[in-house]
């Protein structure tokens, strides 16, 4: 039996655990290691997850002392088992795992994927902040109007008590609440629920995927809304990825980025409106080098303000998604661009006034520009957002995440919503790649 460390972030580390390890006499993991997202790390995966073989549950550690608990628990294998990572980032943390002696090893999809009863359609990305919400939104709204009843599965996010996170049903808004949500977690499911969808997550993904195919309001095809640039848990029967030529290259770059193209059906190409021609014509060439038989689609990330005379020549705090700033390492989003095309007089930046929680992350990621990452993670992490909003001197502020800020934080400025659509442009589109996937259906 090889003793065995699976390195994770909170979501395909367990999954990779309860489909392949849990059970699996030949090896014993004795630690999972929790990067990237804060305070996921010194819990327990606890025994109702673990089952019979681990009754004391299994520690999560910080990956930062890798090289330490491998010697101390004398591990054989280091299992990579999360997303968003650059090759060069990953090969770096296969060879600390290599000098401290253990073997650095990846799952395939075989060991990895779940098989459905229903049909499956994945969205997935090379990138965090590609575009994956609407378009997976776009796809729910296109099936719903052919009298489909639509499920959507979303990639975990369990970052609070495990044991109570093994199996998430959300169909209203008070759910929201019940299940107490991270604003994180709030950004992705609520959307879903305002457009009338049910919206399964948690941790363990067979008794998820089960509950979905046998839902109480019916399910004709589940939608994999996926997280990161993570591939899908389940065998997907149409694989759509999203790609953005705002950082062209990374699907070539980043793990598991190329996995993701190399699997699909079909790839978009999105923001042609906002990027550079010279990136999009990249992009196009990348995609067909790494999957020529990929359909791709074309589309715009259109944005809509709601209250446009909020920022004319105003001194503007623009709050955007965090992930997607942090690891996603995106420079601007929608936000910015708002604040762009509605003639801010200048974007504030927020960083010398950041305050706890909010400053660490400035220190961890200082490649952000000006602009507030919309981090809450915690109830600390919420606390110390409204504080760095509140000390920032501006005119307003401009909040471009998923959700509307002001209903989970006091903001005492004047503040607007930016929300952005997919609109793909010319054929082939999404509607004659869902007629088609239904045809054959």
């Amino acid at each position: 039996m090889k003793n065995v460390i699976i390195l994770g972030a909170a979501g395909r580390d367990f999954h990779n655990f309860n489909v392949y390890f849990k059970n699996n006499h030949s090896y014993k993991v004795v630690a999972f290691t929790a990067t990237q997202i804060p305070n996921i790390e010194n819990r327990t995966y606890p025994i109702e997850l673990t089952g019979k073989h681990y009754p004391y549950g299994i520690p999560i550690k910080e990956q930062k002392d890798l090289p330490f608990l491998i010697k101390k628990l004398s591990v054989d294998v280091c299992v990579f088992s999360y997303s968003d990572i650059s090759y060069q980032n990953m090969m770096s943390l296969a060879s600390i795992v290599q000098a401290a002696g253990a073997d650095f090893r990846i799952l395939g999809t075989n060991n990895s994927m779940l098989k459905s009863l229903k049909p499956i359609i994945a969205v997935c990305a090379t990138r965090t902040g590609c575009g994956k919400s609407q378009t997976s939104r776009k796809i729910i709204d296109y099936l719903m109007s052919c009298g489909k009843k639509v499920v959507v599965i979303r990639h975990p996010m369990p970052y609070g008590d495990l044991k109570k996170q093994i199996v998430q049903r959300f169909s209203s808004l008070s759910d929201l609440t019940i299940h107490k949500c991270t604003i994180e977690e709030m950004e992705e499911y609520e959307p879903h629920i305002v457009n009338g969808n049910v919206i399964y997550s948690g941790v363990d993904y067979l008794d998820i995927l089960r509950a979905a195919e046998h839902d109480e309001d019916g399910c004709d095809i589940i939608v994999w809304d996926g997280g990161n640039n993570d591939m899908p848990f389940y065998r997907p029967d149409l694989m759509i990825t999203v790609a953005d030529p705002h950082r062209v290259g990374h699907e070539m770059n980043y793990y598991p980025s190329e996995v993701n193209v190399r699997m699909s059906d079909v790839v978009i190409i999105n923001k042609i409106d906002s990027a550079d021609g010279k990136d999009i014509l990249q992009l196009r060439k990348n995609i067909a080098q790494i999957n020529p038989q990929a359909t791709i689609i074309d589309a715009a990330s259109p944005i809509e303000v709601v209250n446009p005379e909020i920022i004319k020549g105003k001194k503007i705090l623009v709050v955007e998604d965090g992930p997607t700033l942090t690891h996603g390492e995106m420079k601007i989003g929608a936000g910015v661009i708002a604040c762009q095309k509605f003639g801010a007089a200048e974007m504030v930046d927020p960083k010398p006034y950041a305050v706890g929680t909010i400053q660490d992350t400035y220190n961890k990621y200082p490649e952000i520009g000006n602009v507030l990452p919309a981090m809450g993670y915690s109830e600390q992490q919420i606390k110390d957002l409204e504080a760095t909003i509140a000390n920032t001197p501006c005119d307003a502020v401009v909040i471009a995440t998923p959700i509307d800020l002001s209903r989970v934080l006091k903001i005492k400025k004047p503040c607007t919503r930016v929300h952005y659509s997919l609109q793909e442009i010319g054929k082939p589109d999404l509607a004659s790649v869902l007629d088609d996937f239904m045809a054959k259906l």
